[in-house]
């Protein structure tokens, strides 16, 4: 099993910026792909940004491209999301995720590729 806990999140105005953290524990050497997902109140969890367990590859959704960027401490398995230029449309709970044993280092975005998940943490951008 692989437990997360997310933190960082927050009230922040329109065009500011937060970082998140997803701290893994538990059987990490099983972790391929990690991942944030949000969801906005009346909306579908949505992908966000994913990374390889090794931090080699990352891919972003078009709408966070160029304002988010996700990392990974190899020393602390932790995954970081940083936001920056925040919107208010990016209010929304946003979870982490975890894809244990992956047969590939492919990315996914679907929610049911993922079979750990974090509370989720509340990001409120005002505007």
């Amino acid at each position: 099993q692989v437990q997360l806990v997310e933190s960082g999140g927050g009230l922040v105005q329109a065009g500011g910026s937060l970082r998140l953290s997803c701290a893994a524990s538990g059987r990490t050497f099983s972790i391929s792909i990690m991942a944030w997902f949000r969801q906005a109140p009346g909306k579908e969890r949505e992908f966000v940004a994913g990374i390889t367990w090794s931090g080699s590859s990352a891919y972003y959704a078009d709408s966070v491209k160029g304002r988010f960027t996700i990392s990974r401490d190899n020393v602390k398995d932790t995954v970081y999301l940083q936001m920056g230029s925040l919107k208010p449309e990016d209010t929304a709970v946003y979870y982490c995720a975890a894809r244990r044993f992956a047969s590939s280092n492919v990315i996914g975005v679907r929610a049911d590729e993922y079979d750990s998940w974090g509370q989720g943490t509340q990001v409120t951008v005002s505007s």
